[in-house]
């Protein structure tokens, strides 16, 4: 069994990871990109989460599944059905 502080090295490191393989394309309090200023996940972010994850789409989708509720407390004024668009109905499709 592995202690808190361990787990936490390893969610940091993970973090760290995902956050440079998308660069400067990370989101604002908004949900737009802080370097393109597109409704985030822009194009580049999209990309680097597919090759950050490496076809982990369940991972992907806990990930986004956390932005999302993220969103939905940041933007009351948004339509959920907007949010969600924005957020997870980019991810590919299994084949």
């Amino acid at each position: 069994m592995i202690g808190p502080q361990v787990r936490w090295a390893r969610f940091a490191a993970r973090r760290r990871m995902r956050e440079r393989h998308a660069g400067g394309h990370l989101p604002t309090r908004t949900y737009d990109c802080r370097e393109c200023e597109h409704p985030w996940p822009c194009p580049p972010a999209r990309r680097s989460l597919l090759l950050g994850f490496e076809g982990d789409r369940v991972g992907l989708m806990m990930y986004l599944g956390a932005h999302l509720a993220r969103a939905l407390e940041e933007l009351p004024d948004t339509h959920p059905a907007l949010i969600v668009g924005q957020l997870l109905y980019w991810i590919p499709r299994r084949r």
